[in-house]
């Protein structure tokens, strides 16, 4: 199901809250695969980061690799900056249980130690299983255990709502 929540309003809503808290001539972004990728493209734009952009596929970090499997298309990391000592923004699409974030981490920790690292997401829908917050959140709901929100695109973007059966 389709909702009619608008992908590119959120994105700007984003960008907003995200320029008083970074310098775009020092600050580097990273968008974690694949929606995450999709928003960084945008928000890397809007914010006129100087910086490439960087990408993380955390397949091989997860620490529930072994109860979801690996996913099918597993693809290359590319951090084309020095990370130490730099602000980073880690863009994903939905945080849920943080797992997701916290592979991240771990990659870009295997890169260099940073400033500091912001998560800007487009949807913080609740549900945490590991003390992970959103810096940034276009979108703060309350999902229930049946329901899977997910980015869709990358052209266009939507998130949709799909109800699911919940798992033991």
């Amino acid at each position: 199901m389709t909702t009619d929540w608008d992908v590119g309003a959120l994105m700007e809503v984003m960008a907003r809250d995200l320029r008083p808290l970074i310098d775009p001539e020092q600050a580097a972004m990273i968008g974690i695969f694949t929606g995450g990728v999709w928003l960084a493209r945008a928000l890397h734009a809007a914010l006129g980061l100087q910086q490439p952009l960087g990408r993380v596929d955390i397949s091989f970090y997860r620490d529930d690799f072994s109860q979801i499997g690996l996913h099918p298309q597993v693809r290359a990391s590319d951090i084309p900056f020095a990370v130490d000592g730099r602000d980073i923004i880690l863009v994903d699409d939905v945080l849920y249980t943080g797992r997701t974030v916290r592979a991240a981490m771990n990659e870009i920790f295997d890169y260099g130690r940073p400033a500091r690292i912001l998560l800007a997401v487009l949807v913080d829908r609740g549900g945490h299983e590991l003390p992970v917050a959103a810096d940034v959140a276009a979108l703060r709901l309350i999902a229930t255990a049946g329901e899977h929100i997910k980015l869709r695109g990358p052209d266009p973007l939507r998130l949709e709502l799909e109800q699911r059966e919940p798992q033991p």
